[in-house]
């Protein structure tokens, strides 16, 4: 799960791509550290064991208001953080 993990947090950073979190937009760079600072307070606390958990618990919605986590890459359409990561996974996965 590391491994696979450290590859999403990196694709977020390296996208371009614009995040909104709770109706503020923020950059790819933000959205990167705001995504891996949960992430080490859920892996602190044994609450991820896989990759998918990472994408559900962690970069799928706020905590804090439920909302979900949106993404905008290149001017393109509007999708959910957790469709688009998800997506990025599979595409890791058969191709590794």
């Amino acid at each position: 799960m590391p491994m696979e993990v450290n590859f999403l947090l990196g694709y977020v950073e390296a996208s371009g791509c614009a995040f909104q979190r709770n109706g503020s937009w923020y950059t790819a760079q933000e959205a990167q550290a705001h995504l891996r600072e949960k992430f080490k307070y859920l892996i602190a606390t044994n609450k991820l064991e896989t990759t998918e958990q990472f994408i559900e618990r962690v970069a799928t919605r706020s905590d804090l208001t439920g909302l979900a986590y949106l993404v905008r890459c290149n001017g393109g359409p509007i999708i959910t953080s957790k469709q688009w990561l998800s997506d990025e996974l599979l595409r890791l996965r058969q191709n590794p």
